[in-house]
């Protein structure tokens, strides 16, 4: 059994690391409430713009944008990986590069080469280990999402559609559910199709002014940065609602591991009293 000292030195340690955890715990509740201010009032603008691109998927227009043509075969896809920049979140960032991992698997099996943007530095860093061509990357973006800052990256694999280097974008990335489950995705961005923005409710078509190059140009780039923006707005708040259920775990743990200590110590302490009080015995009993 350890000394007294020993336990004592543990018990402090424990108790210092669930001060930690517990603090962690309260500024990820805060923030949280913050990010999923954010991502619910990003929802109905990446909603509206979405049943936009499911009728402009289906119109009759006579313009069509290279958005919108499917490609077959598909000879290389590109892949946008959203992630934490920081860890302590739990299983979040390791359940959606587990999917990535294996949907790359079926694209290697299928044939298709794969050029990846990474958001997050985990995606980032395991991108690179797993041996992926990384063409763009942006890295601490904070607590706030800001377009600005996704913009460049992303348009590295719109350019390399619009060339024809890649034939489908897609998105992995962590959809928030509610605060105890977030659901990792993988979407497909480019080409538009019914599978990926919805079927349009009826075969009809807008009015273009001043006309349908120029609008739908520029529509369907918005709809691209808005899906992502919105992922990492659901990542973010799916960063914090996973960081504090996990810092709560970890504080309620410490809390009991500290008390199995604490009981430990009280038993040391107890057999060295009776082992004192018997040498005294054992003495007084021999003189």
């Amino acid at each position: 059994m350890p000394s007294g000292k020993e336990i004592r030195n543990k018990i402090k340690s424990v108790e210092n690391t669930r001060k930690i955890t517990k603090a962690m715990e309260m500024v990820a509740a805060s923030k949280m409430r913050k990010a999923q201010e954010r991502m619910r009032a990003s929802r109905p603008y990446g909603e509206k713009i979405r049943r936009v691109a499911a009728n402009l998927s289906h119109a009759l227009t006579e313009y069509k944008h290279a958005f919108l043509h499917q490609r077959t075969p598909v000879k290389k896809v590109g892949l946008i990986v959203v992630t934490s920049d920081k860890g302590l979140c739990g299983g979040l960032n390791s359940n959606v590069l587990r999917m990535v991992l294996g949907r790359m698997k079926e694209w290697e099996d299928q044939g298709a080469g794969l050029q990846a943007t990474c958001i997050g530095n985990k995606g980032l860093g395991f991108m690179q280990r797993a041996g992926a061509e990384i063409v763009s990357h942006v890295t601490a973006l904070g607590d706030t999402p800001h377009l600005e800052k996704l913009i460049g990256p992303i348009k590295v694999q719109l350019d390399a559609f619009m060339a024809g280097e890649i034939d489908a974008l897609y998105i992995a990335s962590t959809r928030f559910i509610n605060t105890m489950k977030q659901e990792p995705v993988i979407e497909q961005l480019l080409p538009l199709s019914g599978d990926s923005v919805g079927s349009a409710s009826t075969n009809w078509d807008y009015v273009y002014e001043p006309d349908p190059k120029s609008v739908i140009d520029d529509l369907l780039i918005r709809y691209v940065e808005a899906m992502i923006y919105q992922a990492v707005a659901e990542n973010m708040a799916s960063e914090q609602s996973a960081r504090m259920v996990a810092m709560k775990s970890a504080s309620d743990n410490a809390k009991n591991v500290i008390g199995e200590l604490k009981l430990v110590y009280n038993k040391a302490r107890q057999a060295a009293i009776t082992k004192e009080l018997s040498e005294i015995c054992s003495g007084a009993a021999a003189v």
